[in-house]
C-alpha cells in the first residue's frame, strides 16, 4: 500500500471529492482524520478502517490548530473545503465576497499555517489545495467571486511551495472541471430549469460528461504519496478537456 504509515488530514470530507479522497487514501494504507462542519455526513465513515472523524469548522482558526495538534503526526494536508458562488462582478455582494475569501482562501492559509511547523520539524510533508480550472487558468461566465478566490489559491500554493521547498515540503493544487457531487446537485436544483442547467454544466466539458468524485481522488493519492516527491508548486487540471 502506497500510503502505509502516513497520517493525513482532510477538510470537507463528508461528501463529494473529500469523501472519495478519504476512502482512496485509507485504502492505500493511510491513517486519515476526516473532518467536516456537518457531523451527520461524517457518520458514513463508521466501520471504515484507518479513518477517524472530527467535526471541524474551517472558519475557526483555533479549531483548525486543535485538530492538527490532535494528530500523532501530520504527513499530508488536503484542503478540500470551499464554496461556489454564482454571478458577475456587478451582482456580487460584499458579504458573498468576504465569505468566499474566508472559506476558499483564508481557511486554507490557516490550515497550512497550523500544519507547517510539524512538517518542517519532520523534514517532509505534502500540502494539497483544492483550486479549480475556473481561476487564473480559465475564466468562466458567472463565476466572478469563485474564480477570483481559486486564482488566489493557486497563488497561495505556489508561494508556499517556493518558501518551503528546501524544507522537504511540497505544495500543489488540484484544479477540477465540473464534478458530479452533492453540492453541484444543489446548485443545479436551485435553477428554475434544473434539466437545462445540468445540460449546460455538461456542455462545458469537451468529453461531454461530468467528472465523478472517484476520478479526482487518484490524483489526491498520487500527490500524497512518495511517488510525487519531485513535484511541487504545480496546478493539476483534471477537467475533461476544458483547458485544451
Amino acid at each position: 500500500m502506497r500510503l502505509q504509515g502516513k497520517h493525513i488530514l482532510v477538510t470537507a470530507a463528508g461528501q463529494g471529492i473529500g469523501r472519495a479522497s478519504v476512502l482512496a487514501l485509507a485504502a492505500e494504507g493511510a491513517t486519515v482524520l476526516a473532518t467536516d462542519i456537518n457531523e451527520q455526513l461524517l457518520a458514513s465513515y463508521e466501520g471504515v478502517q484507518r479513518v477517524r472523524t472530527l467535526k471541524l469548522d474551517v472558519l475557526d482558526k483555533a479549531a483548525i490548530a486543535k485538530a492538527v495538534t490532535s494528530m500523532p503526526a501530520l504527513d499530508v494536508l488536503f484542503n478540500c473545503a470551499g464554496f461556489v458562488h454564482s454571478g458577475t462582478a456587478l451582482q456580487a455582494t460584499d458579504d458573498e465576497w468576504n465569505f468566499a475569501l474566508n472559506l476558499n482562501v483564508r481557511a486554507q492559509f490557516w490550515a497550512i499555517q497550523s500544519a507547517l511547523p510539524r512538517m518542517v520539524a519532520a523534514g517532509r510533508g505534502s500540502i494539497i489545495n483544492m483550486a479549480s480550472v475556473c481561476s487564473s487558468i480559465k475564466g468562466l461566465p458567472n463565476r466572478f467571486i469563485y474564480g477570483t478566490t481559486k486564482a488566489a489559491v493557486i497563488g497561495l500554493t505556489k508561494s508556499v511551495a517556493a518558501d518551503y521547498v528546501a524544507d522537504g515540503i511540497r505544495c500543489n493544487a488540484i484544479c477540477p472541471g465540473t464534478v458530479d457531487t452533492p453540492s453541484l446537485g444543489e446548485r443545479i436544483n436551485a435553477n428554475p430549469d434544473p434539466e437545462a442547467a445540468r445540460k449546460a454544466f455538461i456542455a462545458r466539458q469537451p468529453m461531454g460528461r461530468l467528472a465523478k468524485a472517484e476520478e479526482i481522488a487518484p490524483l489526491v493519492v498520487f500527490l500524497a504519496s512518495d511517488e510525487s516527491t519531485f513535484v511541487t508548486g504545480q496546478t493539476y487540471a483534471i477537467d475533461g478537456g476544458i483547458t485544451i
